[in-house]
């Protein structure tokens, strides 16, 4: 799943472009904002894998927010304004869409962001499908992927939940989140990411885990049931 940042000032556009990425199984709107600055703030808080950035806003455009910003995730220009194309395709945007957008055209663009986020992402398989390895107690533990139920984040440190025993590391969440396979794990609330194989049920307001139920957030709740959805049979 892409998470995916909205950013233009105009509200209208806003609305049409989360409508298109709500309708691509492989896209979450994981918010919107109006401005370069309220996403700077945005993307300090939540992980995101995917920017559609319009240029012409007011403070700071999407290209001097660009320019000033070198750890964004990948961009894809949104705008009314044909003649910032080369400069967009200088500053290494994966995509430029031209107002107002058509859903194939969208299509078309996120399909190329799928293919550029996978190819970034391939690491030798054991390094991210099997295992990896963390400092907790005075020892440096190796951690089966397969064998974690569930992360809790604290105040300070982790508690890293598996099917035998728990661990405790002095890690962020939010570090700990970015460095796992995005299609293994799904965060549920601001301190829980579980494993999407170790679910055993599932509600608007709980997950079960063996015997063990954690709350889902009204943050997350609709990224939570996105991906239900996708996987119930129906009639």
């Amino acid at each position: 799943m892409i998470n995916c940042l909205v950013i233009d000032d105009e509200p209208i556009a806003r609305k049409g472009l989360i409508e298109h990425i709500k309708q691509i199984d492989f896209l979450f709107a994981a918010g919107e904002c109006k401005s370069a600055i309220e996403a700077t703030a945005f993307l300090m808080q939540h992980k995101v894998d995917l920017l559609y950035l319009d240029i012409q806003m007011p403070t700071m455009t999407g290209i001097d927010f660009l320019k000033s910003n070198h750890q964004l995730p990948p961009v894809i220009f949104t705008t009314a304004y044909s003649e910032y194309a080369i400069e967009g395709y200088e500053l290494d945007i994966l995509d430029y869409l031209l107002k107002p957008i058509s859903f194939n055209r969208f299509y078309k663009s996120a399909l190329k962001a799928k293919e550029f986020i996978a190819l970034k992402s391939i690491v030798k398989p054991a390094e991210k499908n099997e295992y990896f390895f963390i400092k907790s107690n005075q020892k440096i533990e190796k951690i089966f992927i397969k064998d974690v139920l569930y992360i809790e984040g604290m105040a300070n440190y982790i508690i890293i939940h598996t099917s035998q025993q728990k661990y405790i590391a002095y890690l962020t969440f939010k570090g700990i989140e970015e460095q796992l396979p995005a299609n293994v794990f799904i965060r549920i609330h601001r301190s829980y990411l579980i494993a999407i194989d170790a679910i055993r049920s599932i509600n608007t307001e709980e997950v079960v885990l063996q015997n063990t139920a954690l709350p889902i957030s009204k943050n997350y709740r609709e990224q939570v049931m996105e991906l239900v959805q996708k996987k119930l049979f129906k009639r």
